[in-house]
C-alpha cells in the first residue's frame, strides 16, 4: 500500500464513498468532488488492485483518489474499481491518511439494501460513535440493528477509537442509484453545512447511472480477463 500527497492539509473531516450496494458512496463523493469543485491532491496505489483507469473529460480518472475542498477542509476518498479482498488495506489506508492529516472526523457513505422492485423511499440511517446528538438534531435515524458489509464493516472495526460516522441510505436496486445519493447528500447538506444543491443530480440521474454501470462493468471485465489469463497459466 502506498499513499501519495501532494498537499496535507490539517483538522479535516475525511468522507469516504466506495463502490457498493446502489454505488451510492461512489456517486456520492463524484457528485461533491464536482459541486465543491475539489482538487486532487493524491492517490493510494494497491498492488492487489486491478491495471484499470477511466477516462473522463480527457482525464485519467485512477482507481483511488484523494480530493480536498479547501473551503469546507473536507478530503474526499473516491473509488471507482471493485474492493473486494481490500477492504482491510482501505481501512488501513483511512487510518493512515487520518493521521497524516489530522482528521476531526471520518465520514463513510454506504448504500442498503431496500424493497426489491420498488423505487428508494428515500430512508436514510447513521451509525455514529462520537456526535450522536449532532445527527439526531437533523432529523436523521439512528440505525439499532442491521448488517454491515464491504470497506464500511472494515472501517467502523479498525477505526472504532476515532470518531467515524456512517450513512446508510436505503436503495431497491443493485444498479447505480443516484436518488438514493441525493438523499445522502441532502443528509450531508444538514451535518456538514456544504449548500449543495442535490437537485440537478436528481435530474441527471440516468446520465451518471450509465456513466458509472459502464466503469464498474470494465472493472468487472478486467478481473474476469485476469481471473482467464491465470487459469489458463495453470491449465
Amino acid at each position: 500500500m502506498k499513499i501519495e500527497l501532494t498537499k496535507k492539509p490539517q483538522n479535516v473531516v475525511i468522507l469516504g464513498g466506495f463502490p457498493g450496494f446502489g454505488l451510492v458512496g461512489t456517486i456520492t463523493s463524484e457528485y461533491l468532488i464536482d459541486h465543491l469543485q475539489a482538487e486532487k491532491i493524491g492517490s493510494v496505489w494497491f498492488s492487489e488492485m486491478n491495471a484499470m483507469i477511466a477516462i473522463h473529460d480527457s482525464k485519467i480518472v485512477e482507481p483511488f483518489g484523494i480530493f480536498y475542498s479547501k473551503k469546507y477542509n473536507l478530503v474526499i476518498f473516491h473509488a471507482i474499481t471493485n474492493v473486494a479482498g481490500l477492504e482491510w488495506k482501505i481501512a488501513m489506508a483511512i487510518q493512515d491518511l487520518s493521521r497524516k492529516l489530522k482528521a476531526k472526523e471520518i465520514i463513510c457513505i454506504e448504500g442498503v439494501g431496500g424493497m426489491p422492485g420498488k423505487k428508494s423511499t428515500g430512508k436514510y440511517y447513521y451509525y455514529s460513535n462520537k456526535n450522536k446528538k449532532k445527527w439526531e438534531s437533523i432529523g436523521i435515524t439512528n440505525m439499532t440493528e442491521g448488517i454491515v458489509v464491504g470497506p464500511t464493516a472494515s472501517l467502523m472495526l479498525k477505526l472504532k477509537n476515532s470518531p467515524i460516522s456512517c450513512i446508510f441510505a436505503e436503495t431497491a436496486s443493485n444498479l447505480p442509484d443516484s436518488r438514493a445519493a441525493a438523499n445522502t447528500i441532502k443528509a450531508l447538506d444538514s451535518y456538514l453545512g456544504l449548500k449543495v444543491d442535490y437537485n440537478p443530480l436528481l435530474k441527471k440521474a440516468e446520465v451518471f447511472e450509465g456513466k458509472l454501470k459502464g466503469l464498474m462493468e470494465g472493472a468487472n471485465k478486467v478481473k474476469l480477463a485476469k481471473e482467464k489469463k491465470e487459469i489458463s497459466y495453470m491449465g
